[in-house]
């Protein structure tokens, strides 16, 4: 269980589209291992939040979803996040820029 004072990163994703969040949650999960994802479906969006870190790599995200996919497809699917982006080819990261 995560501490109350830890701070959480990740993305906010619209929920729209069912697929995709599913999958992004499936590909967050493989792409932390030990690490808590919390997931809250507030209906309109889907808040996937991981304490300090969040990854996820394209590879994890084409295998959830069963096709190829480009991450700068993931940037308008998200409506916010926690923490600070960082977008490659390969990956997404959500961190903290500080450790307070």
């Amino acid at each position: 269980m995560t501490e109350p004072h830890t701070k959480m990163v990740g993305p906010v994703v619209r929920g729209v589209n069912a697929d995709l969040a599913d999958a992004l949650i499936t590909a967050i999960e493989a792409d932390n291992p030990g690490s808590e994802v919390i997931v809250e479906d507030r209906g309109g969006y889907i808040r996937i939040s991981v304490p300090q870190r969040c990854r996820v790599t394209r590879a994890s995200l084409e295998e959830a979803l069963g096709h190829s996919f480009r991450l700068s497809q993931l940037e308008p699917a998200l409506s916010a996040f926690s923490g600070r982006l960082k977008l490659t080819d390969d990956e997404a990261i959500w961190y903290l820029e500080r450790q307070d």
